[in-house]
């Protein structure tokens, strides 16, 4: 007689026991995969933003006004000396002659402070200035040489040099009258032997 062989199989109660368990760790490992994401604080991202146009450096805004000198006289201690004093030029876009052009109009107008002082004769006008190769060039009107002694011929011929000079202390300055270069000046005969300088002023003809 021929066994039957047993083939009982797992009971149903088992598998449905091991069918949970596997369900409920699978359900707490999605659980506490969610709790750490929902503890953990999120970092942020900063992102910078792009700009279509590049940011220029500011500059501070020039002065509207520049300044140049002339010269006056003046008594100190009972001798004259030569004064420098600023006056502005509104326009920034004049070249070096018409700087110039503006120190010697304001000179021949005369001083508007009354302590300075002014031996040019009144009258006297511009004819021109240029920078050339070899110095400034004044061009000036006949009166320039009209009256006063020899320190006020001293005094006017300083003048002119030392505004002509004062964008270069040490430019060579060219002094004409009417178109000609002026060779002696005054009634008391001041032989100019020019290009006239700062430092042939001070030793030739003192104040």
């Amino acid at each position: 007689m021929h066994d039957q062989q047993d083939d009982r199989g797992i009971p149903f109660g088992v598998i449905a026991s091991i069918s949970i368990l596997v369900l409920t760790a699978a359900g707490g490992g999605t659980w506490w995969a969610w709790r750490s994401q929902q503890s953990s604080p999120e970092v942020p991202v900063t992102t910078t933003p792009k700009s279509s146009q590049t940011i220029q450096p500011t500059t501070e805004k020039p002065s509207t006004k520049e300044k140049i000198q002339v010269y006056w006289l003046n008594d100190v201690d009972n001798q004259i000396v030569l004064i420098p004093s600023s006056i502005p030029l509104n326009n920034k876009t004049l070249n070096k002659g018409q700087i110039l052009e503006s120190a010697f109009e304001g000179l021949l107008a005369g001083p508007t402070n009354g302590t300075f002082t002014t031996t040019i004769p009144e009258g006297t006008k511009l004819r021109g200035v240029s920078l050339k190769s070899d110095g400034v060039h004044v061009d000036l009107s006949q009166e320039f040489t009209v009256g006063g002694g020899s320190s006020s011929m001293s005094g006017r011929l300083a003048q002119i040099v030392y505004t002509a000079s004062s964008l270069d202390p040490n430019t060579q300055v060219w002094i004409e009258v009417d178109g000609k270069q002026l060779e002696v000046l005054g009634g008391e005969g001041l032989v100019l032997d020019q290009p006239l300088t700062r430092q042939d002023v001070d030793q030739n003809f003192p104040l």
